[in-house]
């Protein structure tokens, strides 16, 4: 299926690995061009990036993205050496464990890391995105739907952000400019290993939580996250807007005490 997306600029926030990163490939294998918005150095992106870098068919810009002068001469720089920007992906958070035993100024830095970072992208990016009438796609979490505990922060930012689809999606749609949400629950990720290899019996940890995923049991890809959000930016889903879909497996909505 042509996508359509080719020539097309793409900032997405956090997307030098992970998730971030296959939402990355899958934008460079379309044709589209993606501009990788993140902190870290170019040297310590994920390497399937690499190549396409190297090339500059992939932008990276390295910023942090809760400054927000950085980011605005970031997203001027795109914007000058693109001349446009086509959609805008919300990918960046970390879930970072500020709980209600952490001070209320831990609880305001976590809502900046996860979601106040998110407002400011897309202020500073819709002129353009007006221009073009382009896409956001907001990347979301489970944690908004089923709670996780001692992570109050994380959770009031991704449900904040989830809010934030549905008003944007109101808000731009006289500008013709779609906003949907893609909420991920066990995705397999570096990331995630590293944390289950913290465990004492991994192996067995990763085969629990694989249990409870109805679908196939096992852990969605970042691929599979990836292929929703390129969809979404496309035109081939034009008059989708305000949806808020979950590519989970149906962990979050199904009844996990299921085993098939």
């Amino acid at each position: 299926m042509d996508l359509s997306i080719n020539g097309k600029v793409f900032l997405v926030s956090g997307g030098a690995a992970g998730i971030g990163a296959a939402i990355i490939n899958s934008l460079h294998k379309e044709n589209g061009i993606p501009v990788i918005l993140d902190k870290s150095d170019v040297e310590n992106c994920d390497e399937s990036l690499r190549a396409g870098i190297e090339q500059q068919k992939i932008i990276y810009q390295q910023v942090d993205l809760c400054d927000e002068d950085a980011l605005s001469e970031a997203i001027t720089s795109v914007e000058t050496s693109c001349g446009r920007i086509d959609g805008v992906v919300n990918n960046a958070g970390i879930n970072d464990s500020v709980g209600l035993d952490r001070p209320s100024a831990d609880f305001e830095n976590s809502l900046r890391r996860n979601l106040v970072q998110c407002f400011s992208l897309v202020r500073l990016a819709l002129p353009s995105l007006k221009k073009s009438e382009g896409a956001i796609v907001n990347i979301g979490s489970k944690v908004c739907v089923t709670g996780q505990g001692g992570t109050s922060g994380y959770a009031a930012a991704k449900g904040g952000l989830a809010a934030l689809t549905r008003e944007w999606a109101l808000d731009l749609a006289k500008d013709s400019i779609r906003c949907n949400a893609v909420i991920p629950a066990e995705v397999w990720t570096q990331m995630y290993a590293d944390w289950l290899s913290s465990r004492e019996d991994p192996e067995s940890a990763k085969k629990e939580i694989e249990s409870r995923i109805p679908l196939q049991q096992r852990f969605t890809t970042p691929e599979e996250i990836a292929e929703m959000c390129v969809f979404l930016l496309s035109g081939k889903s034009s008059h989708t807007t305000g949806q808020i879909i979950h590519v989970d497996g149906g962990y979050t909505h199904l009844d996990r005490a299921y085993r098939g």
